[in-house]
């Protein structure tokens, strides 16, 4: 699949708690570093006619503020829980200005959750204001967005699946302790790979640092980039520091550029 040029900006690198912690009076929570400031994990994807979003998490609405988002073709979700798709109502500013329904892409667990969560937008009876959704199921096909092509890949966070994307050289996972090697060989060959690492310590559905680093450097993608960090993985400066070469932790803001392939 011919991509175009692309420009990928991360909106948010944190865990469901985000970065600082509410109440928490830690050492990551309490810094005065900007990288350690994480709002939930979300992506921003451009080409040079689309805008798409990797989910909307609770902090959807400050997230397209704060980057001035003033225009958005359609979401990707990749799994339901809450800190992935609870900003959904504030697409209704893109349907108001666009005036068009917004193109929402999950797969039917997703849209389960979807249509129970955000059930007013699915009613015969419609308020006036409400979202208005195009919901297009994602299968195991590759499919386009525009003219960025999206391939989805299966991984699997405990025992629910979820959906990492590969658009041209980069591939997103996020929320994810397992990759079957049939949906490995999906990844190989990315020139960036971007992996969710919880913490240093184990946990029951997310890769750890070790386990991220390992997988990065298996699939021997060049460049990795890790999110969905919690507090506890410590300070970005001190855990940088230490990282092999070619991978990075990944902050809010952080920006990359993607030229055609």
């Amino acid at each position: 699949m011919t991509c175009p040029p692309l420009h990928v900006t991360f909106l948010g690198t944190g865990t469901s708690g985000g970065v600082p912690m509410i109440a928490c009076d830690c050492l990551v929570c309490s810094s005065d570093d900007s990288r350690d400031k994480r709002l939930r994990s979300s992506i921003l994807i451009r080409s040079a006619t689309t805008t798409l979003v990797v989910d909307t998490g609770p902090d959807f609405r400050y997230q397209m503020l704060r980057k001035n988002v003033r225009h958005l073709d359609a979401v990707l979700f990749t799994h339901p829980h809450k800190d992935h798709l609870a900003g959904l109502d504030d697409i209704r500013a893109y349907n108001h200005f666009g005036q068009r329904p917004m193109q929402v892409f999950a797969d039917s667990l997703t849209q389960e959750a979807l249509r129970r969560d955000f059930y007013y937008v699915f009613t015969e009876t419609r308020y006036p204001g409400i979202p208005e959704l195009e919901l297009q199921t994602i299968a195991e096909s590759p499919f386009w967005v525009g003219d960025i092509p999206v391939q989805p890949i299966q991984v699997w966070h405990h025992r629910m699946p979820v959906l990492g994307f590969r658009f041209g050289s980069f591939t997103y996972i996020t929320d994810a302790n397992r990759i079957e090697e049939e949906e490995r060989n999906k990844i190989r060959g990315s020139e960036v790979l971007v992996l969710n690492a919880l913490r240093k310590e184990p946990h029951l559905s997310h890769f750890t640092l070790d386990e991220a680093i390992s997988l990065i450097q298996t699939l021997q993608v060049p460049r990795g980039y890790l999110t969905h960090l919690s507090h506890q993985m410590g300070l970005h400066a001190s855990v940088a520091a230490a990282l092999p070469k070619g991978i990075e932790l990944a902050y809010d803001g952080l920006e990359l550029h993607f030229p055609a392939n």
